[in-house]
């Protein structure tokens, strides 16, 4: 079995924990292998100060008929740079109905280009996305801890569970009762 690509896609300071819990069962199965994407090959720091290698800068990257998800954990740049190379990455992402899932800070990139204009999504706060030039999608935006729609996950940045829980479904990464047992676990805890 040829495994398919989960791209995670790195900028500088990104947020360590909130794709962790995702990543470390999708890479766990044989169907997925997760892979790091970047708009370079130079190593990212993260805001706890891991440092990641990169397989792929986005040029790079081609064999989208390989490619099963593309996730962005947040972190501090997304709000204090303009990544137009990342968001016709994530066009073409798109065009292929390929899906994405995006956290925290993430979330308000793609509001900022368009993606989330005719979907159902969330964030950290309605507030953060009203103050992005391009974003449109005010009456789509919902106060949850995660939204699922049209093949994009979104989630604000205390979500790192339930955003995973929703990875896990979209992907099909075990049989439906053990996603629940995993999201009851590490949602509830093993002692009650």
């Amino acid at each position: 079995m040829i495994s398919k690509d989960v791209l995670l896609l790195l900028t500088d300071k990104w947020a360590d924990w909130e794709a962790s819990y995702a990543i470390a069962e999708i890479n766990s199965v044989p169907q997925y292998s997760v892979k790091t994407i970047s708009l370079d090959k130079e190593s990212k720091a993260s805001i706890g100060g891991l440092r990641a290698e990169i397989d792929y800068s986005i040029k790079e990257y081609t064999d989208f008929d390989q490619l099963a998800m593309v996730i962005l954990p947040g972190g501090f740049s997304w709000k204090d740079n303009r990544y137009d190379e990342i968001a016709a990455f994530i066009k073409r992402v798109r065009d292929q109905q390929t899906p994405i899932a995006a956290i925290c800070g993430a979330t308000i990139f793609l509001g900022s280009y368009g993606f989330l204009d005719h979907i159902k999504h969330t964030g950290d706060s309605f507030q953060f996305f009203e103050e992005q030039n391009g974003y449109n999608g005010e009456t789509h935006f919902l106060e949850a801890q995660v939204v699922q729609d049209d093949n994009i996950i979104t989630a604000n940045e205390t979500a790192a569970v339930d955003f995973a829980y929703e990875i896990y479904k979209l992907l099909k990464i075990d049989e439906p009762a053990e996603i629940e047992e995993w999201y009851n676990n590490f949602k509830n805890g093993f002692v009650r």
